[in-house]
Protein backbone atom coordinates (compact mmCIF):
# COMPACT_ATOMS: atom_id res chain seq x y z
CA UNK A 1 0.00 0.00 0.00
CA UNK A 2 1.02 3.26 -1.03
CA UNK A 3 2.22 5.75 2.28
CA UNK A 4 1.30 9.08 2.38
CA UNK A 5 4.64 9.57 4.21
CA UNK A 6 5.93 8.83 1.41
CA UNK A 7 3.90 11.39 -1.11
CA UNK A 8 4.59 13.78 1.73
CA UNK A 9 8.49 13.83 1.72
CA UNK A 10 8.78 14.14 -1.95
CA UNK A 11 6.14 16.80 -1.77
CA UNK A 12 8.37 18.46 0.74
CA UNK A 13 12.01 18.26 -1.50
CA UNK A 14 9.98 20.96 -3.37
CA UNK A 15 9.66 23.03 -0.82
CA UNK A 16 11.90 25.69 1.28
CA UNK A 17 13.97 23.82 4.09
CA UNK A 18 11.62 25.30 6.66
CA UNK A 19 8.60 24.02 4.99
CA UNK A 20 10.76 20.66 4.58
CA UNK A 21 11.39 20.19 7.92
CA UNK A 22 7.20 20.62 8.98
CA UNK A 23 6.37 18.45 6.22
CA UNK A 24 8.62 15.55 7.37
CA UNK A 25 7.61 16.36 11.10
CA UNK A 26 3.58 15.92 9.51
CA UNK A 27 4.48 12.68 7.83
CA UNK A 28 6.33 11.01 10.43
CA UNK A 29 3.58 9.41 12.18
CA UNK A 30 1.45 8.26 9.27
CA UNK A 31 0.71 5.09 8.57
CA UNK A 32 -0.77 3.59 5.75
CA UNK A 33 -4.61 4.56 5.07
CA UNK A 34 -6.95 1.88 3.10
CA UNK A 35 -8.18 4.33 0.98
CA UNK A 36 -8.64 4.62 -2.87
CA UNK A 37 -5.43 5.84 -4.31
CA UNK A 38 -6.86 8.74 -5.71
CA UNK A 39 -7.68 9.90 -1.72
CA UNK A 40 -4.22 9.03 -0.69
CA UNK A 41 -2.95 11.56 -3.52
CA UNK A 42 -5.49 14.04 -2.46
CA UNK A 43 -4.48 14.22 1.40
CA UNK A 44 -1.00 13.92 0.30
CA UNK A 45 -1.09 17.06 -1.11
CA UNK A 46 -3.26 18.96 1.67
CA UNK A 47 -0.92 21.17 3.57
CA UNK A 48 -2.71 23.33 6.44
CA UNK A 49 -1.56 27.38 6.44
CA UNK A 50 1.46 27.78 9.48
CA UNK A 51 1.66 30.31 11.47
CA UNK A 52 3.58 30.95 14.89
CA UNK A 53 1.48 32.91 17.01
CA UNK A 54 -2.07 32.95 16.43
CA UNK A 55 -4.74 31.75 13.92
CA UNK A 56 -8.33 32.12 12.82
CA UNK A 57 -10.13 29.43 10.55
CA UNK A 58 -13.84 30.55 9.65
CA UNK A 59 -16.42 29.82 6.48
CA UNK A 60 -16.26 32.96 4.96
CA UNK A 61 -12.90 34.76 4.38
CA UNK A 62 -13.33 37.98 5.34
CA UNK A 63 -14.75 37.14 8.43
CA UNK A 64 -11.48 35.37 9.11
CA UNK A 65 -9.27 38.31 8.18
CA UNK A 66 -11.28 40.59 10.36
CA UNK A 67 -10.56 37.65 13.26
CA UNK A 68 -6.60 38.22 12.45
CA UNK A 69 -6.45 41.81 12.78
CA UNK A 70 -8.61 41.95 16.45
CA UNK A 71 -6.00 39.85 17.51
CA UNK A 72 -2.95 41.54 15.77
CA UNK A 73 -4.17 44.95 17.84
CA UNK A 74 -3.99 43.04 20.65
CA UNK A 75 -7.40 41.69 21.50
CA UNK A 76 -7.40 38.27 22.38
CA UNK A 77 -9.39 35.17 20.92
CA UNK A 78 -12.66 35.95 22.87
CA UNK A 79 -12.11 39.29 21.59
CA UNK A 80 -11.94 38.15 17.74
CA UNK A 81 -14.44 35.11 18.35
CA UNK A 82 -17.57 38.23 19.26
CA UNK A 83 -15.94 40.34 16.23
CA UNK A 84 -15.74 37.63 14.12
CA UNK A 85 -19.50 36.18 14.93
CA UNK A 86 -20.90 39.33 14.17
CA UNK A 87 -19.35 39.19 10.81
CA UNK A 88 -20.26 36.03 9.72
CA UNK A 89 -24.26 37.45 10.52
CA UNK A 90 -23.01 39.96 7.55
CA UNK A 91 -20.82 38.17 5.31
CA UNK A 92 -22.33 34.42 5.52
CA UNK A 93 -26.05 35.28 6.33
CA UNK A 94 -27.34 31.63 5.31
CA UNK A 95 -25.80 30.41 8.58
CA UNK A 96 -23.96 33.05 10.82
CA UNK A 97 -26.17 34.69 12.59
CA UNK A 98 -28.19 37.23 15.07
CA UNK A 99 -30.90 35.57 14.22
CA UNK A 100 -30.18 31.96 15.48
CA UNK A 101 -28.06 30.64 18.62
CA UNK A 102 -25.32 28.26 19.41
CA UNK A 103 -22.40 27.39 22.14
CA UNK A 104 -18.82 28.18 22.45
CA UNK A 105 -16.35 26.63 24.38
CA UNK A 106 -13.26 28.50 26.13
CA UNK A 107 -9.82 27.23 26.94
CA UNK A 108 -8.29 30.37 28.95
CA UNK A 109 -4.14 30.48 28.92
CA UNK A 110 -4.91 30.43 32.93
CA UNK A 111 -5.97 26.63 32.29
CA UNK A 112 -9.41 27.38 32.62
CA UNK A 113 -12.48 25.61 30.63
CA UNK A 114 -15.43 26.92 30.04
CA UNK A 115 -19.15 26.11 28.36
CA UNK A 116 -21.51 29.33 26.67
CA UNK A 117 -24.99 27.94 26.40
CA UNK A 118 -26.62 30.59 23.82
CA UNK A 119 -29.23 28.22 22.32
CA UNK A 120 -32.56 29.26 21.41
CA UNK A 121 -35.60 28.63 23.58
CA UNK A 122 -38.77 27.87 22.98
CA UNK A 123 -41.77 30.61 23.34
CA UNK A 124 -43.44 30.60 26.63
CA UNK A 125 -46.64 29.97 24.81
CA UNK A 126 -45.58 26.50 23.45
CA UNK A 127 -46.95 23.62 23.63
CA UNK A 128 -45.67 20.05 22.92
CA UNK A 129 -48.46 19.76 19.72
CA UNK A 130 -48.27 23.10 18.06
CA UNK A 131 -46.89 21.33 14.99
CA UNK A 132 -49.67 18.70 14.56
CA UNK A 133 -52.74 18.92 12.89
CA UNK A 134 -55.92 18.43 14.03
CA UNK A 135 -56.09 14.59 13.13
CA UNK A 136 -52.80 14.27 14.99
CA UNK A 137 -50.27 13.93 12.30
CA UNK A 138 -47.06 16.46 12.27
CA UNK A 139 -46.73 19.04 10.41
CA UNK A 140 -43.34 19.56 8.83
CA UNK A 141 -43.82 23.33 7.76
CA UNK A 142 -45.32 24.75 10.36
CA UNK A 143 -41.49 23.85 12.15
CA UNK A 144 -39.15 24.81 9.30
CA UNK A 145 -41.07 27.79 7.57
CA UNK A 146 -44.09 29.61 9.62
CA UNK A 147 -43.40 32.13 12.01
CA UNK A 148 -44.05 28.81 14.64
CA UNK A 149 -41.00 27.66 13.77
CA UNK A 150 -38.52 30.69 15.22
CA UNK A 151 -36.96 30.19 18.59
CA UNK A 152 -36.09 33.12 20.94
CA UNK A 153 -32.38 34.29 19.17
CA UNK A 154 -29.47 33.83 21.56
CA UNK A 155 -26.64 34.79 19.47
CA UNK A 156 -26.51 38.20 20.33
CA UNK A 157 -26.89 37.34 24.15
CA UNK A 158 -24.40 34.58 24.16
CA UNK A 159 -21.27 37.08 22.19
CA UNK A 160 -21.66 40.13 24.64
CA UNK A 161 -21.70 37.58 27.77
CA UNK A 162 -18.60 36.24 25.96
CA UNK A 163 -17.25 39.52 25.36
CA UNK A 164 -18.25 41.30 28.72
CA UNK A 165 -16.52 38.43 30.72
CA UNK A 166 -13.57 37.48 29.34
CA UNK A 167 -12.64 39.93 26.37
CA UNK A 168 -10.31 43.24 26.46
CA UNK A 169 -11.66 45.66 23.50
CA UNK A 170 -14.80 47.72 23.58
CA UNK A 171 -17.99 46.29 21.72
CA UNK A 172 -17.76 49.10 19.18
CA UNK A 173 -14.50 48.19 18.48
CA UNK A 174 -15.32 44.65 17.53
CA UNK A 175 -18.48 45.47 15.78
CA UNK A 176 -16.97 48.21 13.69
CA UNK A 177 -15.75 46.02 11.36
CA UNK A 178 -18.89 44.18 10.62
CA UNK A 179 -20.69 46.88 10.76
CA UNK A 180 -18.77 48.87 7.55
CA UNK A 181 -19.27 45.60 5.49
CA UNK A 182 -22.60 45.90 6.34
CA UNK A 183 -22.95 49.19 5.39
CA UNK A 184 -20.28 49.25 2.73
CA UNK A 185 -21.17 46.49 1.02
CA UNK A 186 -18.65 43.68 0.00
CA UNK A 187 -17.56 41.98 -3.78
CA UNK A 188 -18.84 38.40 -3.79
CA UNK A 189 -16.58 35.60 -5.02
CA UNK A 190 -17.81 32.35 -6.87
CA UNK A 191 -18.75 30.27 -3.16
CA UNK A 192 -20.54 33.31 -2.30
CA UNK A 193 -22.55 34.16 -4.53
CA UNK A 194 -23.27 30.29 -5.17
CA UNK A 195 -24.58 30.36 -1.76
CA UNK A 196 -26.77 33.33 -1.87
CA UNK A 197 -28.26 31.44 -5.00
CA UNK A 198 -29.42 28.70 -2.93
CA UNK A 199 -33.02 30.01 -2.44
CA UNK A 200 -33.59 33.10 -4.79
CA UNK A 201 -36.82 31.18 -5.48
CA UNK A 202 -37.99 31.39 -1.31
CA UNK A 203 -36.83 34.98 -1.21
CA UNK A 204 -39.08 36.34 -3.88
CA UNK A 205 -41.93 35.26 -1.76
CA UNK A 206 -40.79 37.67 1.39
CA UNK A 207 -40.32 41.38 -0.30
CA UNK A 208 -38.38 42.65 2.43
CA UNK A 209 -35.78 39.74 1.91
CA UNK A 210 -36.19 39.79 -1.87
CA UNK A 211 -35.15 43.82 -1.28
CA UNK A 212 -32.55 42.78 0.42
CA UNK A 213 -30.65 39.59 -1.04
CA UNK A 214 -32.10 39.83 -5.20
CA UNK A 215 -32.06 42.67 -7.55
CA UNK A 216 -35.29 44.45 -9.00
CA UNK A 217 -36.15 42.38 -11.54
CA UNK A 218 -35.80 38.86 -9.04
CA UNK A 219 -32.23 37.83 -10.15
CA UNK A 220 -30.07 36.70 -7.67
CA UNK A 221 -26.78 38.14 -7.03
CA UNK A 222 -23.50 36.89 -8.92
CA UNK A 223 -20.27 36.70 -8.39
CA UNK A 224 -18.54 40.09 -8.65
CA UNK A 225 -20.94 42.22 -7.43
CA UNK A 226 -21.46 44.21 -4.03
CA UNK A 227 -24.32 43.16 -1.57
CA UNK A 228 -25.24 46.11 0.88
CA UNK A 229 -27.28 45.69 3.88
CA UNK A 230 -28.07 49.40 5.19
CA UNK A 231 -30.80 48.01 7.59
CA UNK A 232 -28.53 45.02 8.98
CA UNK A 233 -26.17 47.67 9.40
CA UNK A 234 -28.66 49.86 11.66
CA UNK A 235 -29.25 46.75 13.59
CA UNK A 236 -25.51 46.09 14.26
CA UNK A 237 -25.17 49.77 15.04
CA UNK A 238 -27.92 49.59 17.70
CA UNK A 239 -26.57 46.96 19.32
CA UNK A 240 -22.95 48.40 19.58
CA UNK A 241 -24.57 51.83 20.92
CA UNK A 242 -26.66 49.80 23.61
CA UNK A 243 -25.38 46.16 24.30
CA UNK A 244 -28.25 43.09 24.51
CA UNK A 245 -30.48 45.14 25.92
CA UNK A 246 -31.37 46.89 22.38
CA UNK A 247 -31.98 43.38 21.14
CA UNK A 248 -33.73 41.92 23.63
CA UNK A 249 -35.97 44.63 25.36
CA UNK A 250 -35.14 47.55 22.72
CA UNK A 251 -36.67 48.15 19.24
CA UNK A 252 -35.14 45.09 17.68
CA UNK A 253 -36.87 42.84 19.98
CA UNK A 254 -40.26 44.83 19.58
CA UNK A 255 -39.98 44.76 15.47
CA UNK A 256 -39.48 41.14 16.09
CA UNK A 257 -42.35 40.67 18.04
CA UNK A 258 -44.84 43.00 16.15
CA UNK A 259 -43.97 40.63 13.25
CA UNK A 260 -44.91 37.45 14.97
CA UNK A 261 -47.80 38.12 16.38
CA UNK A 262 -48.69 39.79 12.82
CA UNK A 263 -48.35 36.58 11.20
CA UNK A 264 -49.38 33.80 13.70
CA UNK A 265 -46.52 33.58 15.51
CA UNK A 266 -45.83 32.89 19.52
CA UNK A 267 -43.42 35.49 20.71
CA UNK A 268 -44.10 38.13 23.34
CA UNK A 269 -41.84 40.90 24.81
CA UNK A 270 -41.34 38.61 27.93
CA UNK A 271 -39.89 35.68 25.95
CA UNK A 272 -36.77 38.15 24.87
CA UNK A 273 -36.77 39.98 28.23
CA UNK A 274 -36.51 36.76 30.08
CA UNK A 275 -33.57 35.10 27.58
CA UNK A 276 -29.97 33.93 29.21
CA UNK A 277 -27.17 32.60 28.00
CA UNK A 278 -25.65 30.80 30.97
CA UNK A 279 -21.94 29.36 31.57
CA UNK A 280 -21.44 26.22 32.87
CA UNK A 281 -18.49 23.43 32.96
CA UNK A 282 -17.74 21.77 29.66
CA UNK A 283 -17.91 18.00 29.25
CA UNK A 284 -14.93 16.59 29.25
CA UNK A 285 -12.62 13.36 28.60
CA UNK A 286 -10.07 11.20 28.29
CA UNK A 287 -8.17 9.74 25.20
CA UNK A 288 -4.98 8.28 24.16
CA UNK A 289 -3.35 11.03 27.00
CA UNK A 290 -5.23 13.89 25.34
CA UNK A 291 -7.95 15.63 27.15
CA UNK A 292 -11.15 16.38 25.00
CA UNK A 293 -13.24 19.91 26.06
CA UNK A 294 -16.73 19.95 24.58
CA UNK A 295 -20.13 20.72 24.68
CA UNK A 296 -22.64 19.26 26.87
CA UNK A 297 -26.47 19.27 26.86
CA UNK A 298 -28.14 21.14 25.54
CA UNK A 299 -26.25 19.97 23.39
CA UNK A 300 -25.55 16.26 22.78
CA UNK A 301 -22.47 16.78 20.62
CA UNK A 302 -19.92 16.86 23.57
CA UNK A 303 -21.46 13.65 25.43
CA UNK A 304 -21.74 11.86 22.05
CA UNK A 305 -18.05 12.11 20.88
CA UNK A 306 -16.87 11.32 24.04
CA UNK A 307 -18.73 8.09 24.74
CA UNK A 308 -17.72 6.88 21.22
CA UNK A 309 -13.96 7.47 22.29
CA UNK A 310 -14.44 5.85 25.23
CA UNK A 311 -15.82 3.13 23.55
CA UNK A 312 -13.03 3.03 20.72
CA UNK A 313 -9.52 3.53 23.78
CA UNK A 314 -9.65 -0.40 23.37
CA UNK A 315 -9.07 -0.75 20.10
CA UNK A 316 -5.66 -0.12 18.21
CA UNK A 317 -7.08 1.89 15.25
CA UNK A 318 -3.82 3.37 14.87
CA UNK A 319 -2.68 -0.83 13.80
CA UNK A 320 -5.39 -0.77 11.27
CA UNK A 321 -5.27 2.51 9.54
CA UNK A 322 -7.74 5.32 8.65
CA UNK A 323 -10.09 3.59 5.75
CA UNK A 324 -9.60 -0.15 7.15
CA UNK A 325 -12.50 -2.75 7.35
CA UNK A 326 -11.50 -3.17 11.13
CA UNK A 327 -11.42 0.47 11.85
CA UNK A 328 -14.83 0.89 10.14
CA UNK A 329 -16.58 -1.47 11.80
CA UNK A 330 -15.49 -0.36 15.29
CA UNK A 331 -16.93 3.09 14.70
CA UNK A 332 -19.87 2.29 13.15
CA UNK A 333 -20.16 -0.08 16.04
CA UNK A 334 -19.13 2.72 18.61
CA UNK A 335 -21.81 5.64 16.88
CA UNK A 336 -24.46 2.87 16.87
CA UNK A 337 -24.85 2.60 20.81
CA UNK A 338 -23.95 6.27 21.27
CA UNK A 339 -26.96 7.75 18.94
CA UNK A 340 -28.95 5.28 20.40
CA UNK A 341 -28.31 6.60 23.39
CA UNK A 342 -28.44 10.37 22.71
CA UNK A 343 -31.73 11.13 22.90
CA UNK A 344 -33.00 8.49 25.08
CA UNK A 345 -31.22 10.61 27.93
CA UNK A 346 -30.02 14.10 26.66
CA UNK A 347 -32.08 17.04 26.64
CA UNK A 348 -32.28 20.41 28.00
CA UNK A 349 -30.58 20.27 31.38
CA UNK A 350 -33.35 22.57 33.06
CA UNK A 351 -36.15 19.94 31.70
CA UNK A 352 -34.18 16.51 32.26
CA UNK A 353 -31.97 14.49 34.35
CA UNK A 354 -28.72 14.06 32.17
CA UNK A 355 -26.46 10.99 33.09
CA UNK A 356 -23.80 12.22 31.24
CA UNK A 357 -21.45 10.39 33.99
CA UNK A 358 -22.50 7.36 33.47
CA UNK A 359 -22.46 7.09 29.88
CA UNK A 360 -18.96 8.24 30.30
CA UNK A 361 -18.18 5.97 32.77
CA UNK A 362 -15.27 2.84 32.16
CA UNK A 363 -18.16 0.51 33.10
CA UNK A 364 -20.37 1.24 30.92
CA UNK A 365 -17.95 1.50 27.73
CA UNK A 366 -17.10 -2.02 28.76
CA UNK A 367 -20.23 -3.06 28.47
CA UNK A 368 -20.39 -1.75 25.14
CA UNK A 369 -17.72 -3.35 24.00
CA UNK A 370 -18.93 -6.88 25.29
CA UNK A 371 -22.33 -6.27 22.88
CA UNK A 372 -19.90 -5.47 19.65
CA UNK A 373 -18.90 -9.05 17.48
CA UNK A 374 -15.63 -8.84 15.71
CA UNK A 375 -16.68 -10.79 12.85
CA UNK A 376 -20.43 -8.72 11.76
CA UNK A 377 -22.56 -5.53 12.11
CA UNK A 378 -24.79 -5.44 15.02
CA UNK A 379 -28.68 -4.84 13.35
CA UNK A 380 -29.79 -1.66 15.21
CA UNK A 381 -33.27 -3.14 15.57
CA UNK A 382 -30.57 -5.21 18.43
CA UNK A 383 -29.79 -1.65 20.15
CA UNK A 384 -32.08 -0.46 22.35
CA UNK A 385 -32.37 3.92 22.33
CA UNK A 386 -34.40 6.76 20.76
CA UNK A 387 -33.01 9.50 18.46
CA UNK A 388 -33.69 13.26 18.79
CA UNK A 389 -34.47 15.56 16.56
CA UNK A 390 -31.47 17.43 14.59
CA UNK A 391 -30.86 20.35 13.56
CA UNK A 392 -30.53 21.06 9.87
CA UNK A 393 -27.02 21.06 8.08
CA UNK A 394 -26.37 24.69 7.58
CA UNK A 395 -25.04 26.24 10.49
CA UNK A 396 -21.29 27.37 10.65
CA UNK A 397 -18.46 26.91 13.24
CA UNK A 398 -15.03 28.66 13.46
CA UNK A 399 -11.72 28.49 15.30
CA UNK A 400 -9.41 30.57 17.31
CA UNK A 401 -6.29 30.76 19.13
CA UNK A 402 -4.63 33.46 20.13
CA UNK A 403 -0.98 34.30 20.90
CA UNK A 404 -1.47 33.46 24.88
CA UNK A 405 -2.68 30.25 24.12
CA UNK A 406 -6.55 31.13 24.84
CA UNK A 407 -8.89 29.62 22.27
CA UNK A 408 -12.16 29.79 21.21
CA UNK A 409 -14.26 26.95 19.50
CA UNK A 410 -17.74 28.71 18.33
CA UNK A 411 -20.69 26.34 16.45
CA UNK A 412 -23.89 28.64 15.70
CA UNK A 413 -27.37 28.19 13.33
CA UNK A 414 -30.33 29.34 12.27
CA UNK A 415 -30.60 25.61 11.38
CA UNK A 416 -31.74 25.19 7.43
CA UNK A 417 -29.82 27.74 5.33
CA UNK A 418 -31.18 31.40 5.72
CA UNK A 419 -33.34 29.54 8.58
CA UNK A 420 -36.79 30.22 7.73
CA UNK A 421 -36.37 32.34 4.97
CA UNK A 422 -38.21 35.24 7.21
CA UNK A 423 -36.90 38.62 8.17
CA UNK A 424 -38.58 41.16 10.73
CA UNK A 425 -39.73 44.43 9.31
CA UNK A 426 -36.14 46.34 8.49
CA UNK A 427 -33.98 44.66 11.10
CA UNK A 428 -32.10 43.13 8.29
CA UNK A 429 -31.44 39.38 9.27
CA UNK A 430 -32.68 36.27 8.99
CA UNK A 431 -34.87 34.56 11.63
CA UNK A 432 -34.21 30.99 12.87
CA UNK A 433 -36.29 27.32 12.05
CA UNK A 434 -34.54 26.03 15.59
CA UNK A 435 -38.38 24.85 16.36
CA UNK A 436 -37.95 22.10 14.21
CA UNK A 437 -34.85 20.64 16.45
CA UNK A 438 -37.78 19.76 18.62
CA UNK A 439 -40.24 16.18 18.32
CA UNK A 440 -42.81 16.92 17.03
CA UNK A 441 -44.79 14.26 16.92
CA UNK A 442 -42.73 11.26 19.87
CA UNK A 443 -42.16 7.87 18.21
CA UNK A 444 -42.92 9.22 14.57
CA UNK A 445 -39.81 9.08 12.15
CA UNK A 446 -39.38 12.45 10.80
CA UNK A 447 -38.63 13.69 6.86
CA UNK A 448 -35.03 12.36 7.72
CA UNK A 449 -36.19 8.87 9.44
CA UNK A 450 -35.22 9.63 12.58
CA UNK A 451 -37.37 8.50 15.48
CA UNK A 452 -37.92 10.98 18.10
CA UNK A 453 -38.20 10.83 21.63
CA UNK A 454 -40.24 12.68 24.01
CA UNK A 455 -37.40 13.94 25.71
CA UNK A 456 -36.78 16.15 23.56
CA UNK A 457 -40.62 17.32 23.00
CA UNK A 458 -41.51 21.01 22.82
CA UNK A 459 -42.30 23.04 26.60
CA UNK A 460 -42.35 26.78 27.10
CA UNK A 461 -38.66 28.04 27.40
CA UNK A 462 -36.92 24.83 26.55
CA UNK A 463 -34.13 25.30 24.37
CA UNK A 464 -34.01 22.01 22.18
CA UNK A 465 -31.28 19.33 21.92
CA UNK A 466 -28.60 19.80 19.79
CA UNK A 467 -25.82 18.20 18.12
CA UNK A 468 -23.12 21.13 17.33
CA UNK A 469 -19.83 20.23 19.06
CA UNK A 470 -17.54 22.96 19.57
CA UNK A 471 -14.44 21.00 21.10
CA UNK A 472 -11.07 21.60 22.30
CA UNK A 473 -8.33 19.13 23.13
CA UNK A 474 -5.55 19.37 25.43
CA UNK A 475 -2.52 17.57 25.62
CA UNK A 476 -1.10 15.49 28.77
CA UNK A 477 0.24 18.96 30.17
CA UNK A 478 -3.39 20.92 30.19
CA UNK A 479 -2.08 22.82 26.92
CA UNK A 480 -3.80 23.46 23.76
CA UNK A 481 -3.67 20.77 21.32
CA UNK A 482 -6.37 21.16 18.93
CA UNK A 483 -9.56 22.71 18.38
CA UNK A 484 -11.92 21.55 16.42
CA UNK A 485 -15.67 21.99 15.28
CA UNK A 486 -18.12 21.60 12.20
CA UNK A 487 -21.96 22.43 10.82
CA UNK A 488 -23.67 19.14 9.69
CA UNK A 489 -26.72 18.55 11.76
CA UNK A 490 -26.24 14.73 13.81
CA UNK A 491 -22.83 14.29 11.58
CA UNK A 492 -21.36 17.04 13.17
CA UNK A 493 -20.29 14.32 15.98
CA UNK A 494 -19.28 12.32 13.62
CA UNK A 495 -17.15 15.03 11.77
CA UNK A 496 -15.17 15.94 15.28
CA UNK A 497 -14.69 12.45 16.17
CA UNK A 498 -13.14 12.24 13.26
CA UNK A 499 -10.79 14.87 12.99
CA UNK A 500 -9.94 14.08 16.59
CA UNK A 501 -8.98 10.34 15.26
CA UNK A 502 -7.62 11.92 11.81
CA UNK A 503 -4.84 13.80 13.97
CA UNK A 504 -4.48 11.35 17.22
CA UNK A 505 -4.17 7.78 15.83
CA UNK A 506 -3.66 8.38 12.18
CA UNK A 507 -1.12 10.72 12.03
CA UNK A 508 -2.64 13.31 9.71
CA UNK A 509 -1.96 17.16 9.29
CA UNK A 510 -4.75 19.04 10.38
CA UNK A 511 -5.56 19.53 6.56
CA UNK A 512 -5.44 15.98 5.99
CA UNK A 513 -7.29 15.38 9.15
CA UNK A 514 -10.44 18.16 8.16
CA UNK A 515 -10.49 16.69 4.06
CA UNK A 516 -10.27 13.23 4.17
CA UNK A 517 -13.66 11.46 3.24
CA UNK A 518 -16.42 10.65 6.06
CA UNK A 519 -18.66 8.49 7.48
CA UNK A 520 -21.00 8.56 9.42
CA UNK A 521 -23.92 6.42 11.61
CA UNK A 522 -26.50 7.18 13.37
CA UNK A 523 -28.27 4.16 14.65
CA UNK A 524 -31.16 4.80 12.03
CA UNK A 525 -31.93 4.50 9.68
CA UNK A 526 -29.90 1.17 9.74
CA UNK A 527 -27.03 2.24 6.94
CA UNK A 528 -23.84 3.77 6.87
CA UNK A 529 -23.25 7.32 4.95
CA UNK A 530 -19.84 7.92 3.55
CA UNK A 531 -18.52 10.47 1.22
CA UNK A 532 -16.97 9.37 -2.00
CA UNK A 533 -13.15 8.48 -1.63
CA UNK A 534 -13.31 6.29 1.77
CA UNK A 535 -13.80 2.84 0.50
CA UNK A 536 -11.75 1.35 -1.28
CA UNK A 537 -13.98 -1.79 -3.61
CA UNK A 538 -12.13 -4.80 -1.14
CA UNK A 539 -13.04 -2.96 1.96
CA UNK A 540 -16.55 -2.18 1.09
CA UNK A 541 -17.23 -5.75 0.03
CA UNK A 542 -15.44 -7.08 3.20
CA UNK A 543 -17.83 -4.72 5.28
CA UNK A 544 -20.85 -6.07 3.18
CA UNK A 545 -20.17 -9.67 4.37
CA UNK A 546 -20.36 -8.26 7.63
CA UNK A 547 -23.92 -7.14 7.29
CA UNK A 548 -23.18 -4.02 6.52
CA UNK A 549 -25.51 -1.50 3.97
CA UNK A 550 -23.66 1.83 2.70
CA UNK A 551 -25.01 5.16 0.86
CA UNK A 552 -22.75 7.22 -0.49
CA UNK A 553 -23.29 11.17 -0.21
CA UNK A 554 -22.12 13.89 -1.36
CA UNK A 555 -19.50 15.86 0.74
CA UNK A 556 -20.93 17.23 4.00
CA UNK A 557 -19.65 19.33 6.65
CA UNK A 558 -16.94 22.11 7.26
CA UNK A 559 -14.73 21.63 10.00
CA UNK A 560 -12.96 24.71 10.33
CA UNK A 561 -10.13 23.48 12.68
CA UNK A 562 -6.80 24.14 14.40
CA UNK A 563 -4.44 22.55 15.39
CA UNK A 564 -0.76 23.00 17.08
CA UNK A 565 2.12 20.74 16.22
CA UNK A 566 4.03 19.38 19.19
CA UNK A 567 7.17 18.79 17.04
CA UNK A 568 7.19 22.66 15.12
CA UNK A 569 5.27 24.24 17.72
CA UNK A 570 3.84 26.48 14.85
CA UNK A 571 -0.09 26.49 14.50
CA UNK A 572 -1.79 24.25 11.36
CA UNK A 573 -5.29 26.60 10.67
CA UNK A 574 -7.39 24.13 8.42
CA UNK A 575 -10.46 25.35 6.45
CA UNK A 576 -12.39 22.76 5.11
CA UNK A 577 -11.92 22.19 1.20
CA UNK A 578 -15.56 21.66 0.91
CA UNK A 579 -16.42 25.45 1.52
CA UNK A 580 -14.15 26.81 -0.80
CA UNK A 581 -15.22 30.37 1.19
CA UNK A 582 -13.19 29.73 4.06
CA UNK A 583 -10.25 30.98 4.97
CA UNK A 584 -7.17 30.03 7.45
CA UNK A 585 -4.79 32.51 8.37
CA UNK A 586 -2.71 33.46 11.12
CA UNK A 587 0.32 35.82 12.06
Amino acid sequence: MLRLSALLAALALASTAAEAADSASNAAALPDIAAPEATREKLAAAMPVTAPHAMVVTAQHLATDIGVDILKQGGNAVDAAVAVGYALAVVHPCCGNIGGGGFMTLHLASGQNLFLDFREKAPLAATPTMFLDKDGNAVPELSRSSWLSIGVPGTVMGLEEALARYGTMKRSAVMAPAITLARDGFVLNEADARILGLRAKDFVAEPNVASIFLHADGSPYKAGERLIQPQLARTLELIAADGAPAFYTGPIAGAIVAASQQNGGLFTLKDFADYTAPWSEPVSCDYRGYRVISAPPPSSGGTTVCQMLQTLKAYPLADWGYGSAQTTHYLVEAARHAFADRNTYLGDPAFVENPVDELLSPDYAEKIRAQIKPDRATPSSEVKGGLGAEEGEHTTHYSIVDAAGNAASVTYTINFFFGNGKIAGDTGFFLNDEMDDFTSKPGVPNAFGLVQGKTNQVEPGKRPLSSMTPTIVLDQKGSLFMVTGSPGGSTIISTVLGSILNVVDFGMNMQQAVDAPRLHHQWLPDSVSVEPGYLTPETQKALGAMGYQFTERSPWGADEAILRNPATGLLEGANDNRRPAGLAAGY
